[in-house]
């Protein structure tokens, strides 16, 4: 026993490394040639599992599966919850409440009838299987949502809908484990459930942030936190919201995601490393997740292929883009933005890991409810990432922009180097009044906004002429856009 555990431990460890070093390698080729990042680390669990190399056998009992899971949908609804704008979804709460009312709910309601029409499921199975089948995977999302030619209100609807419709459907699934459990809810049992989700799981997550930004703020004052270890602090409130709500029996998923919503309204001031820390953990997470799909479990869904389950999963994969197409009419968008929201809204690991609770909790049918959502997934993955790559750079392409520069400047100076006005500032900054003051001289000078999403969402100031260039894309941008060489460029990241 103790052989099997080192070499499991020893195997694992190997995964998470060979995971992140193949990630890290890729990142690059799969953002430019529009690969589906799910597919890529899918084929290596493939590799690695019984049909490839046999290094990788993972069921649906592995103690690491229920771990890992666990895991990425607690960081996911974290991270999504706490790197939410508050003020942007305000100033677009039309958008914001048709994706996720109509848009959400009304796609889980009707793929919960198609379920229970073509596969003969019980209520709350079907009403399982459609929250589930709702949710939209972020990471297949991410290729499309740093496209620099994507509109902004495609791009703001498809990250509120990828990073909140997991905490709409949750309950819903919850509710039907419940269902199914107990076989009938009666009035205690029913004031209990309701404790449980509505009381005892987001209570206990607002408390712990609320707490956790309380220390936070009161030992900065007092003595200071160090940037990095600020940045590890994400994952110490995520981890500890869970916990406090499963000590009292109430959804720790929730807590989680209540945990990151409660900084996210108190606009507490963090570092933009605590938001993008815990978003790569999170995406590490789910990928890692995606190779023990992939060396076995997920192609299972293989095994339940027939006329009826077939028909079901193109119902589950059309359904979508049809409500979502007719929901968001009445936010007056153009009909190339309605016809983007409505289809690229991939299932991925959000539905996998969301019809895994009740799998875990051991509710009686729902192995075969994953089997049918492993079905949905391949065909998902298939198709909308094969869509990316074949319509994805004709549906936004990337946007010409004109850099202002002034044309006898450049000419002056593309034959030497850029010109050397004096600066009274030390280092690598600029002071408003010195960037006047270098304009004034006729250098070519290029203004860039490359603040992180989260500051650029949340704030109602913007440069005056600044080009927005995210800071991951800033050198492929400037390439893209032949700035001369000898240009001045003053980047502005408050």
């Amino acid at each position: 026993m103790e052989l099997f555990s080192a070499h499991f431990f020893i195997l694992t460890l190997a995964l998470v490394g060979v995971m992140i070093i193949v990630a890290a390698l890729l990142s690059g080729l799969i953002d430019r040639s529009d690969v589906p990042q799910v597919g890529v680390f899918l084929a290596l669990g493939a590799i690695l599992g019984p049909a490839g190399l046999q290094l990788l056998d993972v069921s649906l009992d592995s103690p690491i599966l229920r771990v890992v899971a666990t895991l990425s949908l607690v960081l996911v609804l974290f991270t999504d919850a706490v790197s939410l704008s508050i003020a942007e979804v305000r100033r677009h709460r039309l958008l914001a409440a048709l994706v996720l009312g109509p848009g959400t709910l009304l796609s889980a309601v009707l793929i919960a009838l198609a379920a229970w029409r073509l596969l003969d499921l019980s209520p709350a199975s079907a009403a399982m299987i459609g929250a589930a089948l709702a949710s939209t995977d972020p990471v297949m999302l991410r290729g499309l949502l740093r496209r620099p030619g994507l509109p902004e209100t495609v791009r703001l609807a498809l990250r509120l809908e990828s990073g909140l419709n997991d905490a709409v459907l949750l309950p819903i699934v919850l509710v039907g484990m419940a269902i199914l459990s107990r076989n009938h809810l009666g009035g205690i049992d029913s004031a209990r459930l309701g404790l449980d989700l509505f009381l005892l799981g987001p209570g206990a997550g607002v408390a712990v942030g609320l707490l956790a930004v309380g220390a936070l703020e009161l030992v900065r004052r007092q003595i200071g936190v160090r940037r990095d270890y600020e940045s590890l602090y994400s994952l110490g409130v995520a981890f500890t919201a869970y916990a406090a709500a499963e000590s009292v029996h109430g959804s720790g998923f929730l807590a989680a995601f209540s945990a990151g919503l409660t900084i996210a309204a108190l606009d507490v001031e963090l570092c933009d490393c605590f938001h993008e820390y815990g978003q790569t953990t999170a995406e590490m997470t789910l990928l890692f997740t995606f190779i023990l799909f992939g060396s076995s479990l997920i192609w299972q869904g293989l095994s339940v292929l027939n006329p009826a389950t077939l028909l079901f999963a193109v119902a589950a994969i059309l359904v979508r883009p049809i409500v979502l197409f007719f929901s968001l009419a009445p936010a007056n968008l153009d009909r190339k933005s309605r016809l983007l929201i409505a289809w690229f809204g991939p299932r991925g690991l959000g539905s996998l890991l969301l019809i895994l609770v009740p799998v875990f909790a051991g509710v009686p049918g729902t192995e075969q409810l994953f089997l049918i959502c492993c079905l949905v997934v391949l065909l998902s993955v298939a198709l909308h990432g094969g869509s990316l790559m074949l319509l994805g750079r004709k549906a936004c392409p990337a946007v010409p922009v004109n850099v202002n520069l002034n044309a006898a400047a450049i000419a002056a100076s593309n034959d030497g180097e850029p010109r050397e006005p004096a600066l009274d500032s030390d280092g690598d900054r600029i002071s408003v009044e010195e960037l006047r003051r270098l304009q004034r001289t006729g250098a070519p000078v290029l203004v860039v906004d490359a603040r992180s999403a989260t500051s650029f969402g949340s704030s109602a100031h913007q440069a005056q002429g600044a080009l927005r260039i995210p800071p991951d894309q800033a050198v492929r941008r400037v390439k893209e856009l032949n700035v001369p060489r000898a240009t001045w460029i003053a980047v502005f990241c408050a």
